[in-house]
Parts: structure tokens; C-alpha cells; sequence
């Protein structure tokens, strides 16, 4: 073989299967298959060149490629309904097609249409978040890490900080509590034990340690049960109140209207926090609100002034794709049996096992058809909320128990996940949870299915 042999870049950028094709992107695409092919020929690794039409049908896979995001849609069947590494709440048709006639162009993000004049960008939602947690001010950033290191470097910059032990909480990723005190510029002081605090072990952090701020932070991903006792958010903010010291509650995740509405006894809401006296609170936008990642942070007007001017401010700040998007989820949470139909998360969380079973049993009726021969059962399923939110409330639901033939149960999960259908193996058998489906997955499903039973033959 000689490089002289290696197909043209001209005879390539002419082939018919680039026809009507941006002429810029096929070059790039064939100078670099080329090169990949000459680089094989040094290293003795070519066995033989390509045909003309091999070579382009690779250049036109490479530029097929190219084209797709790396960022992609796919098909939660995990059951997991905030799954962090599947983009947590799924937003809905409903709430992007609202949202997306703002960001799609421009749009009033920091403009005053009475004035004419530059704007505030937290004035769209404020007094949406006001009202839905009985709030006097309220303001966002990116997410609810961002919010918690704004409230502390705000608020308690070279104060002593009291938090319980119990709470010292590492979320996903390896952010824990205790460097977001630190690196806020808080002074943390640790009080109680891991599995008991007192309101006594605030006063003397008060009195002995020089504590200033009250921090009350919720254990997200995990609970600790057992031998335990904990101050409750409404105990500390009396107990705040009584000493003239702020108490700051980080929810880490929780609903904006009654979770018992939705067949959830253990949920907490933000409003709950606030009438309990908390001075501020923050949470996440793209967890029990279902919308999309945000952190809210809401409480006394003097001190949500106070942050909206400190410097981290800007650098936390969300843009006009957030603010628009949390926007239309914020107006449906207004009224909750809207929110409950038009918003994804909650529609998961509300459906009652009864209709998971009639979803699950028509899903599998279908795949009976596709899937001939394998073992295609309806089965119980124990869903999660997930992203850290309701740790142990575990949602009694349904799927679809796959135990194919040809195929071990472990290449056909990969073969799903590669078709960009996540799903979870148990006992031996893949499931496909029925809660996490959306509206379309099941003719994906069962389409992608038919192609791996075909292949599997």
C-alpha cells in the first residue's frame, strides 16, 4: 500500500452521497478520515484501503455524528422519578412550549417596560415565590449549593455557625455542608452528636462558642433512624426569636403545595418552614418543584436586600432560559390540581398503583408481540422519588420483567442503554419501571425491542 492509493479530498467532496450537504463540513469530515487513514498506514494497522464508496459512507457516519449533541434525550424506565444523572425533573411539553417563546429570542430579562429603563431580572418571580411560601422576599441563583453559599457568605461572613452533627450532610458529587460553611467565610461549629441534638446544645454553642447564626440543614439523601432526637425547624426559629439570632433552614428539597394532595404524608413544604419562623430558607428548583435547576431563596425582606447585593450575587445569578422556565412551573404550582396534571414530577408521584398496573400490563402486551418466546411478565416494583429528596418513602408501583433468549439479561440492558432506554436489572432479569415513562416511551420501547429481538435470533 502507498499513500498515493488513499482516496482524493475532491473525488470524496463530489461523491452523490454528499449531495445538497454543507461542502464545508464534508471537508473537514473527509480531510479528517483521511488523515485517521494515513495515520493507520504508518502504524501498520491498515489492512487494506477502502473502496471510494466505503470511504465516503464512513465520512458521512462521522458527519452524522457530528451532528447529534452530546447532551441527549432518553427514556427513564428506572422508576428513580429525580434520577440526578438523568437531568433530575423532566419538565413536560406544556411547561417548555410556555417557557420557550421567551428564550427563544429576546425578552425583558433586565428591562423595565413602564420605565424604559434597566430592570431586575429576580422581579419576574419574586412575588410568585412570595405567595406560594407566604415569604416577604424572595430571589434566585443556579442551584441550592449556590443558595446556601450565598445565605452564609450574606449573612454569616466571620460568624460562628451552629449545626448539628446529625446534619453535616455530603450530597452528591463530594459537596458536603461543612467546606460550603467554610468556603462561605462562616465560622461552623459542630453541636450534638450524629444521631442526637438538643435545643440545650444551641444555647451553649450560643453561650460558650460565640454561635451567631442558627443553621438548620435537611438530610437529603439519607435517615437516621432509631435512638434519635433532632430540633424541629419551628423549635429553633422560637428559640432564634427568644435570642434575637437568625435561624436559616436549608430544605434542600421540598413542595410548594400540600405533598398529602399527592398521596405523600412525609413531604414538607416550603410555606410550612416559613410560618414556623424560619428568617430564610433555600431549596432546589429541579427536585420536589419539578422544574428545572435553580436555587430559591426566600425569608426577611431586609435580608434578601442584603444578598441581592453582595457580590456572589451576580456570579450565582440565573439566566433568562431558568428564570422563564421556573416561571411557568411557579404559575402552574398556583393551582395545584393543574400542577399536579401539567407537571411531570408530580404526576409521578401521584399516580396510584391501580393505573401503573394498567399502564404496565399494556406496555407488556406489546412486548409479547415483539418479543416472542421470551419471558415477558407484569411485576410489583418499589420506585424511589430520588435526587435526594424523600429519602425511605418508598412508592409501591409496577413494571414490565423482561428475561430474554439468546441474550443474557446484562447485554440487554447495554443494548438498551446504548439505544438510550435506562433501565434497572433485578433478580436476574431486566425491568422497565412504568412510573418514569413518559408520554411516546412506549412505542419507543417497543420499537427498539422488535430491532434487538430481530438481532438476538
Amino acid at each position: 500500500m502507498h499513500f498515493s492509493e488513499l482516496p482524493n479530498i475532491n473525488s470524496l467532496l463530489e461523491h452523490k452521497l454528499f449531495y445538497g450537504l454543507s461542502a464545508e463540513r464534508v471537508k473537514r469530515a473527509a480531510r479528517a478520515y483521511v488523515q485517521g487513514l494515513r495515520d493507520s498506514m504508518l502504524s501498520g494497522s491498515l489492512g487494506a484501503i477502502p473502496s471510494l464508496d466505503e470511504c465516503a459512507q464512513h465520512v458521512l457516519s462521522a458527519l452524522e455524528a457530528d451532528a447529534s449533541l452530546s447532551l441527549r434525550g432518553l427514556v427513564n424506565a428506572t422508576g428513580v422519578v429525580l434520577h440526578t444523572n438523568l437531568g433530575r425533573a423532566p419538565l413536560g411539553m406544556e411547561i417548555y412550549a410556555s417557557a420557550a417563546g421567551v428564550f427563544g429570542g429576546y425578552c425583558n430579562l433586565e428591562y423595565d417596560f413602564n420605565t424604559g429603563q434597566r430592570g431586575s431580572r429576580h422581579s419576574h418571580i419574586e412575588k410568585l415565590i412570595c405567595e406560594l411560601t407566604g415569604a416577604q422576599a424572595a430571589m434566585i441563583v443556579n442551584n441550592n449549593s449556590a443558595a446556601a453559599m450565598l445565605m452564609l457568605g450574606a449573612m454569616a461572613e466571620n460568624k460562628g455557625v451552629a449545626i448539628s452533627r446529625g446534619e453535616l450532610v455530603e450530597i452528591g458529587g463530594s459537596f458536603r455542608v461543612p467546606e460550603i460553611i467554610e468556603h462561605s467565610g462562616a465560622r461552623l461549629i459542630e453541636i450534638g452528636s450524629t444521631n442526637k441534638t438538643h435545643l440545650s446544645d444551641y444555647a451553649k454553642a450560643v453561650k460558650n462558642k460565640g454561635a451567631e447564626v442558627l443553621l438548620k440543614v435537611h438530610a437529603s439523601n439519607y435517615e437516621i433512624v432509631g435512638f434519635t432526637k433532632s430540633v424541629s425547624i419551628s423549635e429553633l426559629a422560637k428559640f432564634g426569636a427568644e435570642n434575637d439570632l437568625p435561624v436559616f433552614y436549608n430544605m434542600g428539597s421540598c413542595f410548594l403545595i400540600d405533598p398529602q394532595l399527592i398521596g405523600i404524608r412525609d413531604g414538607e413544604t416550603a410555606r410550612s418552614a416559613i410560618e414556623a419562623g424560619a428568617d430564610l430558607i433555600c431549596f432546589s428548583a429541579d427536585k420536589l418543584i419539578g422544574s428545572t435547576q435553580a436555587g430559591i431563596i426566600a425569608g426577611r425582606s431586609d435580608y434578601i436586600s442584603e444578598m441581592k447585593q453582595h457580590p456572589l450575587a451576580r456570579a450565582l445569578r440565573p439566566d433568562k432560559v431558568t428564570l422563564s422556565v421556573l416561571e411557568s412551573t411557579l404559575k402552574l404550582s398556583l393551582y395545584p390540581e393543574e400542577a399536579i396534571r401539567q407537571i411531570p414530577v408530580l404526576s409521578m408521584l401521584a399516580v396510584r398503583p391501580a393505573e401503573l398496573l394498567k399502564r404496565a400490563q399494556a406496555l407488556a402486551k406489546g412486548l409479547e408481540q415483539v418479543c416472542p418466546g421470551w419471558i415477558v411478565e407484569v411485576r410489583e416494583t418499589l420506585d424511589e422519588t430520588g435526587g435526594g429528596s424523600m429519602p425511605n418513602v418508598p412508592l409501591h408501583g409496577f413494571g414490565v420483567i423482561l428475561e430474554p433468549v439468546g441474550i443474557s439479561s446484562a447485554e440487554l440492558e447495554e443494548k438498551l442503554r446504548k439505544e438510550r432506554i435506562v433501565t434497572r436489572i433485578n433478580g436476574g432479569a431486566v425491568i422497565i419501571a412504568v412510573r418514569t415513562i413518559l408520554p411516546g416511551d412506549d412505542e419507543i420501547i417497543a420499537d427498539t425491542l422488535s430491532r434487538i429481538f430481530s438481532g438476538s435470533k
